[in-house]
């Protein structure tokens, strides 16, 4: 009797918003555990928002990037490290040279788990400032 192993890797998603998402993806996609990145827009009240509709600002969308982690290589924790320390999340609507609402900073959560641990280290770094 044989039986077949299944795949225990623990992929998840997590989504955040640090101003343009080019360079946040390339970031992200560095990281070991980190298995795949998208970029795209959340946020905002249009369903599938084009770029230039998302420009006016009236979309409500951000620019966010999609991260695929393994929660065995990488932890959500680390992840939120990456975020606060690529930007600056106390400048509203802009990041740089990039300046408008779909810039801003956000933490789009897929679980109740990824709220706790994204408000607690909010906490953590509003502490530090």
């Amino acid at each position: 009797c044989s039986q077949s192993r299944k795949n225990t890797r623990m992929v998840e998603n997590a989504y955040f918003a640090t101003g343009c998402f080019w360079g946040a993806q390339r970031r992200f996609w560095q990281l070991a555990g980190v298995g795949d990145t998208a970029v795209g827009y959340m946020g905002g009240g249009q369903l599938n928002p084009t770029y230039e509709q998302v420009c006016t600002g009236v979309t409500g969308h951000a620019e966010t990037v999609r991260v695929s982690y393994d929660r065995d290589q990488i932890s959500y924790d680390r992840l939120l490290e990456e975020f606060w320390t690529m930007h600056d999340p106390t400048t509203l609507n802009s990041q740089g040279n990039d300046v408008g609402s779909q810039y801003r900073s956000a933490i789009f959560t897929t679980a109740p788990e990824q709220l706790a641990t994204a408000l607690a280290s909010r906490e953590f770094y509003q502490a530090a400032i």
